[in-house]
């Protein structure tokens, strides 16, 4: 196993990762944005008024794009392990 095959997969991983929990992050990014600009104009400054609607949110991203991430990750593992023995030598 060369040192580029090494940086090549740790890099395929982080990609990985990266693409599986953005759509997660995004949207805990976006409701946090939404509520505290709403908590700004009404002066509510209430710390747990934001973990339901995050909470909700991520639910319904994760029941859509759910599928997706399962397929992300699946077919990443699969490569992983096809291409591993050809590597190891």
């Amino acid at each position: 196993m060369t040192p580029e095959s090494v940086i090549h997969f740790g890099q395929h991983a982080l990609y990985v990762a990266m693409l599986v929990g953005a759509p997660l992050l995004l949207t805990a990014l976006a409701v946090g944005l939404v509520i505290g600009i709403f908590q700004a104009a009404t002066q509510i400054n209430e710390m747990t008024l934001s973990f339901i609607p995050k909470l909700l949110a991520m639910a319904l991203v994760l029941a859509i794009a759910g599928p997706w991430m399962l397929r992300t990750l699946v077919q990443f593992t699969h490569d992983l392990i096809v291409n591993l023995p050809g590597m190891v030598r």
